[in-house]
């Protein structure tokens, strides 16, 4: 189970999440105004529930980062035959959780940003769209946002102690 992995880890990989984390809560927060500061701004308000997401995304951007820290001794190479198929081949995607991770992650910034700052929605839709269309759909960029991060961090967990075997 992914949270017995969690449970496993050592210290290097605690500090490593604790730190992406960090950055992850001010490379979303920072530019969306989220979290105030003096260089950015917005002039929507943000919505009530910008924060919570900004705290989930930290979370789960931090704990997959932190798969991807080795760890030493033979956990880390060992192979777990009920978990890899046996025909893979080279052309699959073998990190397919992490595109899924940056993919949530970038969701999660479009998510608690101002509708009306987004240079993309803005374009596509004027300033009124990215309030009536934009502006409404970002509560479901926040969910699948979220979703893709938790099952990218769910994937990677649950894989931490398999590796390819050269043929």
């Amino acid at each position: 189970m992914a949270v017995n992995e969690l449970a496993g880890w050592p210290l290097r990989r605690w500090t490593t999440a604790i730190g992406a984390a960090l950055i992850v809560t001010l490379a979303v927060g920072l530019p969306s105004d989220v979290i105030p500061n003096p260089v950015f701004g917005r002039p929507v308000d943000v919505t009530w529930w910008s924060y919570p997401v900004l705290v989930v995304t930290a979370v789960l951007g931090g704990l997959l980062v932190a798969t991807y820290v080795r760890v030493g001794g033979d956990e880390a190479t060992e192979l777990m035959p009920d978990r890899i198929s046996p025909d893979r081949t080279d052309d699959d995607d073998i990190d397919a959780p992490g595109k899924a991770g940056g993919l949530g992650g970038l969701l999660s910034f479009f998510a608690v940003g101002c509708p009306t700052c987004n240079k993309l929605a803005v374009v596509a839709l004027g300033s009124a769209g990215a309030l009536d269309w934009f502006a409404p759909a970002q509560p479901i960029l926040a969910v699948l946002s979220v979703a893709l991060l938790g099952w990218a961090l769910r994937a990677r967990l649950l894989r931490t102690t398999v590796c390819r075997i050269a043929a």
